[in-house]
């Protein structure tokens, strides 16, 4: 599927009220605008504001539907992304926000357009198309020594300081998506209740607070189209905050699967066959060796991230169940969350 699409019927707004509230804020806004759709998100809807004057621009808005508490918080990613690129240059810096839901239909925020690949489940040809090695091991390590990068980042540097509360983060993360999974499951599956149990009854003492992505994962990002070893952005900052960095690890190592691991119900969000791919052992030592920090609890967060992207993959299911959207890639997400839970349960220590 092509990054950019034509925007999907149910996804479309009122493109004349967009443009006259941009005109007057954005540079370049004063002449013709053409909307398109980025293809790939399956949560916030992104869309490419392409004006005649040359001047490009990236809009992000809410999906459809209901949404859970605090998710898809608009404003919160325009705050982030606002201030982040004076200390991270690899987030793109947010230009304008709007909380008026009559323009669009949802709060929004416009930020720079960043070039760049974006690579998903499968490696484009102009790394090799999976054929060569040393493209794959640098796709597979510029995800994890980017977020070391991130992890660094001194929150105050950038007046994020008071982001977030990260004193009790870890255990708000388990009882909070725990609450997700009973509102999102459309049928009984005991072994995610066993799992999200264990999550609860087995937490480690976090490590001192970072700043936190909570989304980080490889198609969230960006990285140079002639070196895959550089990053130039990363995308997907509404849930932005503060608090034990593992967490993003585990998010990341959620879908990064062992070859053994994978059926026909496991959707990769990597291309983690590709010969040269690290393997997950092989990049939290990466991590390690980059930040510092100490990774021997590891194993609980990827349990977590399994687990947390399983309960996304099914939040997104019932969406479409529920026909807030009609995006045929989301038919068989149901599917997904429980081979997920599967592989949770699969990969507890012990």
């Amino acid at each position: 599927m092509p990054d950019v699409i034509e925007v999907r019927p149910e996804e479309r707004f009122d493109e004349e009220r967009l443009h006259a509230y941009l005109r007057p804020r954005l540079e370049g806004a004063d002449s013709d605008l053409t909307v398109r759709q980025f293809s790939g998100g399956r949560a916030n809807l992104t869309y490419l504001l392409e004006f005649a004057s040359g001047r490009q621009y990236v809009l992000r808005r809410p999906p459809l539907g209901p949404l859970p508490p605090g998710a898809h918080d608009m404003g919160r990613e325009y705050r982030v992304l606002s201030r982040l690129w004076e200390a991270f240059d690899k987030a793109p810096r947010a230009l304008l926000y709007c909380d008026d839901d009559t323009v669009i239909g949802a709060p929004f925020f416009v930020m720079e357009r960043r070039d760049g690949v974006v690579v998903r489940e499968t490696v484009p040809e102009v790394f090799g198309g999976g054929a060569d090695p040393e493209a794959n091991a640098a796709l597979s390590r510029v995800v994890v020594e980017t977020l070391a990068e991130f992890h660094a980042v001194d929150p105050a540097s950038c007046g994020l300081d008071d982001l977030g509360r990260p004193e009790g983060y870890l255990e708000r993360q388990v009882n909070g998506w725990l609450e997700r999974w009973a509102r999102a499951r459309h049928e009984d599956n005991p072994l995610a209740e066993e799992v999200g149990l264990w999550l609860a009854d087995t937490m480690p003492e976090s490590p001192p607070a970072t700043l936190l992505h909570n989304d980080w994962r490889l198609d969230n990002m960006a990285v140079s189209a002639e070196d895959p070893s550089v990053c130039v952005a990363v995308y997907d900052w509404d849930m932005a905050t503060r608090g034990d960095p593992l967490t993003d690890l585990g998010t990341l190592f959620g879908s990064w699967h062992h070859p053994d691991e994978i059926d026909e119900r496991t959707h990769s969000l990597m291309p983690v066959t590709a010969p040269g791919w690290m393997r997950r052992e092989e990049a939290v030592e990466v991590y390690a060796a980059r930040s510092g920090r100490d990774v021997s609890e590891i194993d609980w967060y990827i349990v977590f991230g399994t687990w947390k992207l399983g309960v996304i993959l099914q939040q997104i299911y019932i969406r479409y169940l529920r026909g807030q959207t009609s995006d045929e890639r989301f038919a068989t997400m149901g599917e997904g969350a429980a081979r997920l839970m599967e592989l949770a349960a699969a990969r507890r220590p012990g």
